[in-house]
């Protein structure tokens, strides 16, 4: 009897194509047997190649071969440009243009190949596919229960896994929406995340998900998209969203990078942003992208953040040059090896690193690397056109509109760093660091630098060749957003 994971994948996987693979005309070179001065043996195999003959000759060369048949000759139309490509089949001659690129072998469209013979193949296989099921083809992204997909049925252990850990945060924390309306009449405003009762040390925020997520609902907390790239599969492979077949031999469909969820092209158009990255594939933290690292986690907050947040808050808000100061390189280096490497088990406390200022470099250096700043490029224009309005009431709105832009991630993570400096700020009659001199500090941190602060085009890079960048602006931001943090995120 068949295992119960046998009898599973037996329910999901869908062979038919694979049936119909197996069915389609094979590559059948028809070779010249004449010699030809311009034949180009480095790039041809088999004597495919005919030369420079008419479209006529080859289809008498090739009326009379078998399905799946095909030559290669040169057009004098093709002014060198590219090859013709004559192939048999369902009982007709088609041509194609076949193009050469160095490096990067033939291609007739998007697909590239080591060998005419392994293009040919390839085609074959769609379009017998299409000829026999092209109903089936065309219903590849829309007919399909995302709920009921290979993904989620063969994954449910793994799902259960990686929200465990969740439960414990069920009765504390819950994820509610409060939406922003926006001038143009939609409420997008990420989820807001409430805590019954706020700790203060950390901002009334937990850094765990909330509430468990059961195996039949996206996983990820955060809507995070899968990193598609089109890949070429070995052996048997298929479709984790409909369970057919990946056919053909090469670039047959499409691989996260960061989850591994294998699809069609065009299924990977319908698969849900709830791309739930594996923790391997994360090598530390530093310099990885948020919403990768808290989906991976399944967090609200990254704990970097957090943990040193924690510990400024603890035993350096009245600490002169707080974040202005900096602690020695080689300690916030040893820092960040320790946080990469034992997560959320480091060790930060006053025994380990006395210097306060190096949790505080610490804490910059992980913004500084983030390879999306924590204020991405897409949202920066806008705030930086809403603190131009002339009324504080509507540059607070202004910034609040545009704070929609920023992915969740980012939104919450903004939010309780913001509350953090406002809390530095209220000491800085002892710390010596105002609201404008956070912003000083943390402008470039949390925007980028500033010749790849997005702009909507090409003027911060002009105006940073041309001298050193304004980032008057920038300061301006930072501070409104550190003094009126709860009015906007309210």
């Amino acid at each position: 009897m068949p295992s119960e994971q046998e009898a599973t994948l037996q329910s999901v996987w869908k062979p038919e194509l694979y049936r119909m693979q197996l069915e389609a005309p094979t590559p059948k070179s028809v070779p010249c047997t004449e010699f030809i001065p311009d034949q180009c043996e480095t790039l041809f195999e088999g004597y495919e190649y005919h030369g420079l003959i008419t479209h006529i000759q080859a289809v008498q060369l090739l009326d009379t071969e078998p399905e799946g048949a095909y030559l290669v000759r040169r057009s004098s139309s093709a002014n060198g440009q590219f090859y013709t490509l004559s192939l048999k089949f369902n009982n007709k001659i088609h041509h194609y243009k076949l193009y050469y690129e160095n490096g990067k072998g033939f291609y007739v469209r998007e697909k590239r190949y080591e060998t005419v013979r392994q293009l040919v193949a390839d085609g074959l296989v769609t379009m017998y596919l299409e000829l026999k099921v092209p109903t089936l083809l065309q219903r590849l992204d829309t007919a399909v229960n995302y709920q009921e997909s290979p993904y989620m049925t063969l994954n449910k252990r793994k799902l259960k896994i990686l929200s465990k850990h969740s439960t414990k945060a069920a009765n504390k924390t819950t994820i509610t929406t409060s939406p922003t309306k926006r001038g143009d009449g939609q409420n997008n405003r990420p989820p807001i995340i409430s805590v019954p009762t706020p700790a203060p040390t950390i901002g009334g925020f937990p850094y765990g998900s909330g509430g468990e997520i059961t195996p039949t609902e996206p996983l990820a907390l955060f809507e995070k998209p899968h990193a598609f790239r089109v890949n070429t599969f070995k052996g048997l492979n298929w479709c984790e969203l409909c369970g057919n077949f990946l056919w053909g031999f090469t670039q047959q469909g499409v691989k996260c990078e960061d989850c591994g969820f294998i699809a069609h092209v065009k299924c990977s158009n319908s698969v849900p942003a709830d791309c739930v990255p594996d923790l391997k594939k994360l090598r530390g933290v530093f310099g990885i992208d948020l919403t990768n690292v808290l989906a991976s986690r399944k967090a609200t907050l990254p704990f970097v953040i957090v943990k040193c947040v924690a510990e400024i808050e603890a035993r350096g808000l009245t600490c002169e040059g707080i974040y202005r100061l900096s602690g020695f390189a080689d300690e916030i280096e040893a820092l960040k090896m320790a946080l990469d490497t034992d997560g959320e088990h480091a060790d930060l406390s006053e025994s380990s690193y006395s210097n306060i200022n190096v949790v505080a470099g610490a804490l910059k250096l992980y913004l500084r690397l983030l390879p999306v700043p924590l204020i991405t490029f897409s949202a920066h224009p806008s705030m930086i056109q809403a603190t131009r309005r002339k009324q504080l009431p509507d540059q607070l709105n202004g910034i609040r509109d545009s704070l929609t832009l920023l992915p969740t991630a980012h939104y919450h993570t903004l939010q309780y760093l913001l509350e953090h400096l406002q809390r530095v700020s209220q000491h800085q009659a002892i710390n010596k660091m105002s609201a404008h001199n956070l912003a000083t500090v943390f402008a470039p941190t949390l925007i980028g630098p500033p010749h790849m602060a997005a702009t909507g085009d090409n003027m911060a890079a002009s105006q940073y060749n041309n001298g050193p960048p304004d980032i008057s602006s920038d300061i301006f931001l930072i501070e409104l957003l550190i003094t009126h943090c709860m009015k906007i995120f309210q």
